[in-house]
């Protein structure tokens, strides 16, 4: 008996299980048949069976996130595929893919009926996930030209648009839409929350308005001025009845108009004293019906600021440079691309997340490094920003043991790591022991610690009281970082560094 006749049975079993359909259409390709290529789902949530006869091994791929399945794979034979989703705030509809020996079965699955909701961007922002929204509003940035990425903002707010399908309704062809900062633009898309980001995914453009005002061209090309200051000429297209300037409250201060002439617009910036900084203007016209818009990014150069790592974590999330000099403490594993690892100073410790150049460097845990980039957080947890630079190996640091160091030359500038027990935590001449002088041991060769200071960087009063901090004690397991010095004739670590310890098991 042929398969297409053995599968009749599954099907009409399966249409016992489903209860509401009295005719199933099974739907074939000679590599796999199933026994709907429709699947519904109620909006209240619960689950929808169909079958699968398959000639070969099976996989079903394209799920979104909202929709399972189980199994999602199986072999040649006929297997019951049951499709699940919780409810739903809206209708909402996908199209999952079911492949066999190079075949592809199309699966459309369906929950509840989709409406679309006319929204401003604060009603969109305050709505829940899911539900799919049409609102109107003005382009104001642009920030992929491939999926079509960017921000829409009305009088209300703004929403971040993730995803524009073309006329056809495919992605990645967003430039043949001829969007524009600037237009006017009516969508329609789910919304979803990522992070702390509200968005709208894979929108369809209804209607497009071209804005009366484009930016024709700015001097200099480059919109970036040095750190001296000067003057930045922009130039309108302007089919609107005049024009009006805003500049940002946070860039007037170094930023103020030097002329308007028609339709060239000339700025002067003042001399940079700080970090870099750049800011968005806006040039607004009207129809007399409705206002128009057009911006333009500037940016002008600034000092780099060199800063401890307190300091950066206090800092502002804005446009400044910062460079910090600080020991690796550890490489960030969640970094696929092994960019990102943890500095630590006297003052605390960073996260450096995928700075350039790192890799190239050959760095490592325990190397003393200098790094330059903008302050940034994730989930509100400070971090050198992605896209930084790592500016210097300042000093690559060798671990050895104690009988290894005891033959090393003397040197200011060659650093080394050693790991050893603590013997004496040996007092400053009969004062308490506030700059971490100490003897080390490996059982046959003792070392002494010419002051442990708590990180790199500190000076002063700053290098004191880590002993007491930490807690440190006679048998506890310590790495400390510094050079090779002789006093009196005795060697020792000059002017060490904590790296790490692990405190001595209780009873040893």
């Amino acid at each position: 008996m042929k398969a297409k006749y053995i599968f009749a049975s599954l099907v009409a079993t399966l249409v016992v299980l489903a209860g509401c359909e009295k005719e199933v259409a099974v739907h074939y390709l000679d590599e796999v048949s199933v026994s709907s290529s429709y699947v519904a789902i109620p909006v209240d949530g619960g689950s929808t069976p169909i079958g699968v006869l398959a000639t070969g091994s099976w996989t079903i791929t394209g799920m979104p996130d909202w929709l399972s399945v189980s199994p999602a794979s199986g072999s040649a034979g006929s297997s019951n595929v049951t499709f699940s989703a919780s409810k739903a705030v809206d209708g909402r509809s996908a199209e999952v893919l079911l492949t066999c020996n190079g075949a592809t079965q199309h699966i459309n699955v369906i929950q509840g009926l989709s409406t679309v909701s006319n929204a401003t961007c604060a009603e969109i922002n305050a709505g829940p996930d899911s539900k799919t929204y049409r609102v109107t509003g003005v382009v104001t940035n642009i920030v992929n030209t491939q999926y079509g990425n960017w921000y829409l903002e009305d009088s209300t707010g703004q929403v971040y648009i993730y995803g524009t399908l073309d006329a056809k309704g495919q992605t990645k062809n967003f430039l043949s839409l001829g969007l524009e900062v600037g237009d006017e633009v009516t969508v329609e898309g789910p919304k979803t929350t990522y992070g702390s980001t509200v968005e709208l995914v894979d929108v369809t453009v209804l209607k497009i308005n071209k804005s009366l005002m484009k930016v024709a061209e700015v001097d200099p090309e480059s919109a970036e001025l040095p750190i001296e200051g000067g003057d930045f000429t922009v130039t309108l297209d302007n089919k609107g009845n005049g024009v009006y300037v805003e500049i940002p409250d946070d860039a007037k201060s170094w930023l103020s108009i030097a002329a308007i002439a028609g339709n060239v617009v000339t700025f002067h910036a003042a001399a940079n004293a700080g970090g870099d900084r750049a800011t968005t203007i806006t040039f607004k016209t009207t129809d007399g019906k409705k206002d128009y818009t057009a911006q333009q990014a500037l940016a002008q150069k600034g000092s780099i600021i060199e800063c401890s790592v307190a300091d950066f974590r206090a800092a502002k999330e804005d446009d400044t440079q910062y460079r910090m000099t600080g020991v690796i403490t550890e490489l960030y594993a969640s970094d696929k691309q092994g960019k990102s690892f943890t500095i630590a100073d006297y003052s605390g410790s960073v996260l450096i997340y995928r700075v350039e150049g790192f890799l190239e460097s050959g760095a490592k845990v325990g190397d003393v490094v200098t790094v330059v980039g903008k302050r940034s957080s994730y989930k509100d947890s400070p971090q050198m920003a992605a896209g930084g630079t790592f500016e210097a190996l300042k000093y690559v640091v060798t671990p050895v043991s104690i009988a290894e160091f005891l033959t090393k030359e003397d040197s200011k500038t060659v650093y080394y790591m050693v790991t050893a027990t603590i013997k004496d935590l040996h007092d400053n001449k009969g004062q308490d022991n506030d700059w971490g002088n100490l003897y080390l041991t490996d059982g046959t060769n003792d070392l002494y610690v010419y002051g442990c200071y708590p990180g790199w960087g500190a000076t002063g009063d700053a290098r004191k009281g880590l002993v007491a901090k930490l807690g440190l004690k006679v048998g506890d397991q310590l790495s400390v970082i510094g050079t090779k010095g002789t006093y009196g004739g005795a060697p020792q670590v000059a002017n060490g560094i904590y790296f790490s310890h692990t405190p001595a098991t209780v009873g040893e």
